[in-house]
């Protein structure tokens, strides 16, 4: 078991290394972009990387305030499933009404995996390996929908 400082260490850390690791990749659009904390430029939808002891996921959380202009945005997500499982090459959770780390309900549609530990350095190549090409494939599909989104809020 990790001190908190430890554990507090071995996050930092990790995030850096990914960050590194990322940096010479270009966004879709071409321009640098910041992968570990990504700013889809659109108020209330983020896309979020997290990992823990025993499990890491990748999201894209939507968080308006509001539940029905939440849902508009999620139902406008929706009509775009068939591009972004193109984009992303599999099948992520859709889930309208889901509570986030502080129990706010937020919508959200994301994938993750288990069996992965952020404390163990050995873990980290197969988070990265699960981290990039998705956060990559996320970035690719919002260069092509942002606008319809920017429009909507």
């Amino acid at each position: 078991m990790y001190s908190k400082e430890e554990s507090a260490r071995l996050r930092q850390q990790f995030w850096i290394s990914f960050g590194q690791y990322m940096k010479p990749v270009p966004s879709a659009g071409g321009s640098t972009v910041n992968w570990t904390n990504y700013k889809t430029g659109v108020k209330n939808i983020f896309f979020k990387m997290d990992v823990d002891g025993k499990k890491a996921f990748i999201s894209i959380q939507l968080s308006h305030p509001d539940p029905g202009i939440r849902h508009l945005i999620f139902e406008q997500f929706e009509e775009f499933k068939l591009l972004f499982t193109n984009t992303v090459g599999e099948e992520w959770n859709w889930i309208k009404d889901a509570t986030d780390d502080f129990g706010k309900t937020v919508s959200q549609i994301s994938i993750g995996i288990t069996g992965v530990s952020i404390f163990n350095q050995q873990h980290w190549p197969d988070l990265i390996s699960f981290f990039k090409p998705r956060i990559i494939a996320l970035d690719e599909f919002w260069d092509n929908v942002k606008p319809v989104f920017e429009n909507l809020v």
